[in-house]
């Protein structure tokens, strides 16, 4: 009896022992982020060297803006690194980080077929093409995923004066998908659309799609990265998801992200901020 009872205490000891190995070996994070970040090319660059650096695997769930903080929101992420800072500053608001640091930009291009149906081909002026646009009724793909892309759109329509509920007919054709589909739905539909440059520089089926407005000041685009708090969470990993964010705005990190090309041309440009919001 006391010999059985021997193995069986071994036994749990032993189960208990590797669990907690289990766990001190488990350094990976999981990092809710943009699609234009997994669909530049950006991660399968980046996350090999932060692994060689820190051991630590980095988890990603690509998604819209909109979806990777709500993703965030509900405890399943530690990490969010997106581009919508007017939303970064509320989910930080509401206390569902600890911290926000800027980390690079790049910009929006205006995509449209090489045949321009709206003559906006080679002006700078964003709001100006988009209403010329609205009037011609050219189509016009929009992500309608509330990420940072779409949520940029929106905002263009509003500076150009186009209440968007109101114009939006069958030229307008919402896709509720990330920037890839929307390229496609755009090659497909002969239409125009928003696009990040990181994006559309390493998008492959261009077909008869090109560049036709960029430039203007108003398609800046920020990125930020933000630890989920762990006082909301507690199963956020506090100091794993700190070591990535550390690394993005470490001088090394900053450098790593300059250095990402795509047939040498740079898709990102560091600006990380080590002054958080």
């Amino acid at each position: 009896m006391l010999s059985r009872l021997f193995f069986a205490l071994t036994a749990l000891a032993f189960l208990s022992f590797g669990s907690v190995a289990a766990i001190a070996r488990d350094k990976s994070i999981v990092v809710a982020s943009t699609t234009s970040t997994q669909d530049s090319g950006l991660f399968d660059y980046l996350l090999p060297i932060f692994k060689a650096k820190t051991g630590i695997d980095v988890k990603v769930i690509a998604q819209g803006t909109g979806q990777a903080l709500d993703t965030a929101r509900r405890g399943d992420a530690d990490v969010v690194f997106v581009h919508a800072k007017e939303q970064e500053l509320k989910f930080l608001e509401e206390g569902f980080a600890v911290k926000r640091y800027d980390v690079m930009y790049n910009d929006f291009v205006l995509i449209g077929p090489k045949s321009d149906p709206a003559g906006v081909k080679g002006t700078t002026n964003i709001t100006a093409a988009f209403d010329t646009i609205r009037i011609k009724k050219a189509r016009f793909v929009s992500r309608g995923d509330k990420s940072g892309t779409h949520s940029a759109e929106l905002r263009l329509w509003k500076e150009a004066g186009v209440d968007i509920d109101t114009a939006k007919g069958e030229w307008y054709r919402e896709i509720g998908q990330g920037m890839g589909a929307a390229l496609n739905t755009s090659g497909a539909m002969n239409a125009y659309v928003l696009s990040d440059r990181g994006t559309w520089l390493s998008f492959k089926n261009r077909g008869d799609l090109e560049i036709v407005v960029e430039g203007d000041k108003r398609l800046f685009n920020q990125y930020g990265v933000m630890l989920v708090s762990p006082e909301k969470f507690p199963t956020v990993k506090a100091d794993l998801g700190q070591s990535f964010i550390d690394y993005l705005v470490s001088a090394e990190g900053q450098k790593a992200i300059a250095d990402y090309q795509i047939d040498g041309q740079q898709l990102f440009f560091s600006n990380a901020s080590r002054d958080p919001s």
